[in-house]
């Protein structure tokens, strides 16, 4: 009994640090890329993926139980709402920058953003 305790112990472990060295890249891509729409990209997928494998972890260190129900459903609700927001302020940032067509290319936005205005 007591190897499958340090397996899962083990397991948990691997996992939240798996969680942590997401967290830490995310956070060198934030500092490191120049334009708005990458650093918030990096911060994004960087949060939903570091959350996900850190609480993963943790449910597995806390065994079966409500607790580790509430944790899933948790990871659940923001694997669901952070790319809602990320494509949010993304909208936002196209919508606002006005000099957006000097950092990046707008071809493809420009074509979506007509298509939309179409179907309107």
């Amino acid at each position: 009994m007591t190897v499958l305790l340090w397996i899962r112990f083990i397991a948990g472990i691997a996992l939240i640090l798996c969680g942590l060295v997401v967290f830490g890249i995310e956070l060198y891509g934030v500092f490191k890329f120049g334009f708005v729409l990458n650093r918030m990209h990096a911060a994004a997928m960087g949060d939903t993926l570091g959350i996900a494998l850190s609480m993963m972890g943790l449910i597995i260190l806390c065994g079966l139980n409500f607790t580790s129900v509430k944790m899933v459903l948790v990871v659940v609700f923001l694997s669901f709402a952070s790319p809602v927001a990320s494509h949010m302020l993304a909208r936002f940032e196209v919508a606002t920058n006005e000099e957006l067509g000097r950092e990046c290319d707008l071809s493809g936005i420009s074509q979506a953003a007509d298509d939309a205005d179409c179907e309107r």
